[in-house]
């Protein structure tokens, strides 16, 4: 066996530069369904303690029939760290520049989510470019529940010697 191992080419999947990103290419983020438990650790990390996140009677006297999760516990549902993405440019990825979202629809307790990430913007600089992901979170009777923007400061390639 001739193979020397080396660690700097264990990836999940190849670089990619700036210019390899295409318009509508699409990032699934695996779909998780939202429990009771991570109600309860998102509560103890964000601080939010309004009883509409951990109070199921307070929820059904004001019309929600479970426990209505934190908008911003559905916004990190979109976290590119959770798919591949953050793996295809660990070698170009300068930073994280840009987010909002919207909140368009409840998720309760129970819910099943459906992050994906779209390229729906290319803004080619000198030696960077901006890179636009759609954002999207779908729940299980195909409602889009969130959306919003991520963007992205990536590296091009350096030009050939």
């Amino acid at each position: 066996m001739d193979d020397v191992f080396n660690p700097e080419d264990h990836r999940l999947a190849p670089s990619r530069y700036f210019e390899d990103f295409k318009l509508g290419e699409v990032f699934n983020i695996p779909s998780r369904t939202v429990t009771e438990a991570q109600f309860l650790a998102f509560q103890a990390a964000s601080g939010d303690n309004h009883p509409i996140h951990y109070d199921r009677e307070f929820c059904r006297r004001h019309g929600h029939p479970e426990l209505l999760a934190h908008g911003y516990q559905v916004l990190i549902q979109t976290a590119a760290g959770a798919g591949l993405f953050p793996f295809m440019v660990e070698e170009s990825l300068m930073g994280f520049v840009e987010q909002s979202s919207r909140f368009l629809k409840p998720v309760y307790a129970g819910d099943t989510l459906y992050p994906r990430l779209t390229v729906s913007d290319l803004k080619p600089q000198r030696t960077t470019g901006v890179l636009t992901l759609a954002s999207a979170v779908h729940n299980q009777k195909r409602e889009l529940v969130l959306d919003g923007v991520q963007k992205y400061l990536i590296r091009r390639r350096a030009p050939a010697a």
